[in-house]
């Protein structure tokens, strides 16, 4: 499954790693220094930004909020947990 995490940006829900509050990236020297040293691999534009969505090859800085990120997640949870019954209606 896929999530829309915001700024054009659709990713697969098995590459994320962890979202974070953007507000502790800021407060947390050891954050800081994590990102910077990925520079490269950072997408997105830093002071717009509510929340960090990290995946295994690339750092996205997200105008979502964590919890809105953290409900998209869930609603991909869900889904892909449903059975498909579409073989037992009878179509007339």
């Amino acid at each position: 499954m896929f999530i829309h995490i915001g700024n054009g940006n659709v990713i697969r829900a098995n590459q994320i790693v962890t979202i974070i509050d953007a507000s502790i990236i800021s407060s947390s020297r050891i954050t800081e220094e994590m990102m910077a040293g990925n520079s490269d691999k950072v997408v997105g534009n830093k002071e717009q930004s509510k929340s960090a969505v990290i995946t295994d090859e690339k750092i996205y800085y997200s105008t979502l909020s964590v919890s809105t990120l953290k409900k998209r997640a869930s609603i991909t949870s869900t889904i892909s947990n449903v059975e498909d019954y579409s073989d037992d209606l009878e179509l007339e």
